[in-house]
């Protein structure tokens, strides 16, 4: 596979009145002072005078992402803030998703917000609470990125949210060194998968660890085993006419899938190694599920690729290292559908000093900008591989570059808000809770908003 080339840069009219789409270079600052007008040298600034002179002015952005990856943003869009001038505050959440509302409502929302999800973002752009995107930055995306991303960010016609950054969901972490020293090999089929379960538990090690505490969101990594079990099981169009609602939560294909999870996340027998019984899954926050296989506690964790970021400090990933992970088998081999998500840039304001962050965010340099801190993973064409801090990065924007790979989105994030990130979510941490397939497949899909 072979890097696609990188994109024309956009270029923002000084003062910011407007957008105007460039295809030259960045315009260069007046050579020995900042185009900030601060400490920077011309050359520093010069890749950011195309995105005007916003001095002492703020702009605020709300986002689900905290933490390591907060700082890492923060660090990433450093120089942008200094040779602009502007100050950009960032605030990260466990309950993006029910604060977002609460800030809306109650008249105070943030300039720009992370949204994770398309079916949430759908919802604040249709009762008229986000900007839509300015016609200069829709353009930039859609030379960034490919059309079904586009369409994401896209209601009714509309196009509202450039996208960020992406993660890839179908991986399963394990250490090389224990399957080394114990002889287990990468499965490459559902019925390997659960064999090799077995001859884990049967060696006294609980082969499954897991986490889905979140705080108002908790529940999601469960959701995330049954999007790409069903993924599989029904294939891309039947993934498809379910998250359309053509196939309903409580179909029988569906509590197959559900129970084909069950046979992991809730047999005692294999989780949660390291943590307790099933329901301990229920009260482990997930960035701290997959950790036991540090300590050789456990010996599997489903969780996306930006789980490379929770890893305990100093744990190398690597094919050969502390840590590594492997496609999610299904029933073919030669199947390999590819479960991800995102997040989109969308604006609760249309003020030019948060137009010119939404077009820095934008571009490729800002994702290459990040991705040299740390992991981290974009489908963004203009990202250069070679800034990948790891292989499982490195391995997940292939996959997500490649024009064969059949990509779906996260199908929680896609659906309506109430469903995908409400009872889904809800009726996820209940089943892992003790409650029957049955029951919480009737209870998710009596959530399903009538049209």
């Amino acid at each position: 596979m072979s890097l696609l080339s990188r994109p024309a840069r956009v270029a923002l009219v000084a003062g910011g009145v407007g957008l105007a789409l460039a295809v030259t270079a960045c315009g260069s600052a007046t050579p020995g002072t900042s185009a900030a007008g601060g400490s920077g040298t011309s050359a520093d600034c010069a890749p950011f005078t195309q995105f005007g002179k916003h001095d002492g002015k703020k702009v605020s952005i709300y986002s689900p992402i905290r933490d390591v990856e907060a700082d890492l943003f923060q660090q990433a869009w450093a120089p942008f803030e200094k040779c602009t001038g502007m100050k950009i505050t960032y605030e990260g959440t466990g309950e993006f998703e029910a604060q977002i509302q609460v800030r809306s409502d109650g008249g105070n929302p943030p300039d720009l917000a992370f949204f994770p999800q398309p079916g949430l973002l759908e919802r604040f752009a249709g009762a008229g609470r986000i900007k839509p995107a300015p016609a200069e930055v829709k353009k930039l995306a859609e030379q960034n990125w490919s059309a079904d991303w586009v369409e994401y960010g896209t209601v009714d016609g509309t196009f509202y949210a450039a996208p960020l950054g992406a993660s890839v969901k179908s991986f399963v972490w394990y250490s090389p060194g224990m399957f080394k020293e114990k002889g287990w090999a990468v499965p490459t089929t559902w019925d390997e998968l659960m064999k090799l379960s077995e001859t884990i538990a049967a060696a006294g090690i609980k082969p499954w660890c897991a986490g889905i505490e979140s705080g108002e969101a908790t529940g999601w990594p469960a959701t995330d085993w049954i999007e790409d079990v069903l993924l599989r099981e029904l294939g891309p169009q039947g993934y498809d006419d379910w998250v359309a609602h053509k196939i309903p939560f409580n179909d029988p294909k569906v509590v197959a899938a559900v129970d084909r999870v069950g046979a992991i996340l809730k047999n005692d027998n294999f989780v949660n190694g390291g943590y307790g019984p099933v329901k301990s899954i229920a009260s482990t926050a997930f960035q701290e599920g997959g950790v036991p296989i540090t300590e050789g506690r456990c010996a599997l964790h489903r969780q996306a690729s930006f789980y490379a970021n929770f890893w305990p400090e100093g744990t190398e990933v690597a094919e050969d290292g502390d840590v590594f992970a492997f496609y999610l088998p299904g029933n073919d081999p030669a199947e390999k559908p590819v479960l991800g998500a995102g997040e989109f840039v969308a604006a609760f304001a249309d003020r030019p000093e948060v137009q010119a962050v939404q077009a820095y965010l934008a571009t490729g340099d800002f994702a290459n900008a990040r991705m040299k801190l740390a992991t981290y993973v974009s489908a963004n064409k203009g990202v250069d591989i070679g800034n990948a801090q790891n292989p499982i990065d490195k391995l997940s924007i292939q996959m997500l570059q490649d024009p064969d790979t059949v990509f779906r989105f996260d199908g929680s994030d896609l659906m309506p808000a109430a469903v995908g990130a409400g009872a889904f979510w809800k009726g996820m941490t209940d089943w892992i809770n003790g409650k029957e397939t049955k029951e919480t497949l009737d209870f998710i899909e009596a959530s399903w908003p009538k049209s």
